[in-house]
């Protein structure tokens, strides 16, 4: 083992003390100040103050949505003739939440049966000149059934090959105008309510009041009547930066933002959704049918093409409430705050005799009143 002086020539002995040296330099000293008073301002002014670091938040919200549409609507086309469209057939699915569509045009292919029958010219490689061109059992992406080998006549300008499937197919016409335009006049009712549960506080969109006709008479509008939860069609389309009758011809998708940024330090009264209104898509389409069974025992159905406005809603929140940060370091009771809300808590100590415990020490705050 080393000696004592071996140790200290290795400087494993040393001591060390750090040594100051004070400069009358008033710029630098002025520098130094600057930065302290920015670093003071940065931590009140924007921490603090501006950005409301002394409260808690919950931005975690509990939401539910439930809407409803109404209108009427009447269409006159030669596959269905006059029929009226009510809430149950233009809004897809019945019970909407944050999704839903709405129909506004849509193609028929009435009374389709499953049989033989020449495929449509604008389906790739579906015209031909001879049985050659239609290979048996052959299958596209975009076709409506499957090939039985045969070149068949289409109409007087095509040839095309026949198919096994719904007959007849499916036309791919492209509507000229929609046929439900009367849906801009269709209101949307959206009832939201909230649930922070970090504070156990829940809203609702819904105004509280004894008028049983308000949400008849009512409608949205950004300046005058902002937290009314009905909108007319129309003016939500127009709002998203969309035209109505452009979007109900060949469909489209709406995104409706409601915003929940509420403060309880003002007891929530002003806690109130703020809307906002975004167009996603410029066209949407999906295919639906109706079944039934003839007389003969064959099954036939109606196929609809339809387009229309897609919904989305989406609900966001955030709530921020009065923290203990002030409470327990700037206020002039703060010892007080501190005592209540830290109660020191002991293990009971055990004695000579094990059925006699100690009882835990009261709080600081409460010593005095122990007898």
């Amino acid at each position: 083992m080393g000696s004592p002086g071996a140790l200290a020539g290795w400087g494993l002995l040393d001591y060390k003390t750090e040594k100051y040296v004070m400069t009358r330099n008033w710029r630098v000293g002025a520098l130094q100040r600057l930065l302290q008073l920015g670093v003071v301002v940065y931590v009140v002014g924007w921490a603090l103050i501006v950005k409301k670091g002394y409260q808690e938040q919950d931005l975690d919200p509990q939401i539910s949505i439930i809407t409803k549409l109404k209108g009427v609507s009447v269409t006159q086309i030669k596959e269905l003739g006059n029929r009226l469209w009510d809430v149950a057939d233009f809004v897809k699915p019945a019970q909407g939440e944050n999704v839903f569509f709405l129909v506004t045009n849509f193609l028929v292919t009435p009374e389709q049966v499953q049989g033989r029958c020449p495929e449509h010219p604008s389906i790739p490689l579906a015209n031909c000149w001879a049985h050659e061109d239609c290979p048996e059992g052959e299958m596209g992406t975009h076709s409506h059934g499957i090939k039985t080998g045969q070149c068949v006549v289409f109409n007087e300008t095509h040839r095309t090959c026949e198919i096994r499937g719904w007959c007849p197919v499916e036309s791919s016409t492209v509507p000229v105008k929609p046929l439900l335009v009367q849906a801009k006049n269709f209101t949307l009712f959206i009832k939201n309510t909230v649930t922070f549960s970090k504070f156990n506080f829940s809203k609702s969109n819904a105004l509280e009041t004894w008028d049983n006709t308000y949400f008849k008479r009512c409608r949205y509008d950004p300046l005058s009547t902002p937290f009314c939860p009905v909108f007319r069609i129309g003016d939500l389309v127009a709002a998203a930066g969309g035209d109505f009758e452009a979007l109900a011809l060949l469909g489209g998708s709406v995104g409706i933002r409601v915003l929940w940024d509420c403060d309880l330090d003002a007891g929530g009264s002003d806690c109130r959704p703020h809307y906002s209104f975004q167009l996603q898509e410029r066209s949407y389409n999906f295919r639906t049918a109706t079944h039934w069974w003839e007389t003969s025992g064959v099954e036939a159905r109606s196929l609809l093409k339809l387009y229309g406005i897609r919904f989305n809603i989406l609900v966001t929140g955030r709530i921020t409430f009065f923290c203990d940060l002030l409470l327990l370091y700037v206020d002039g009771e703060s010892y007080f705050y501190w005592t209540t809300k830290y109660e020191e808590a002991k293990a009971p100590k055990v004695t000579s005799n094990p059925e006699q415990r100690e009882p835990a020490s009261a709080p600081p705050h409460l010593a005095a009143q122990v007898p």
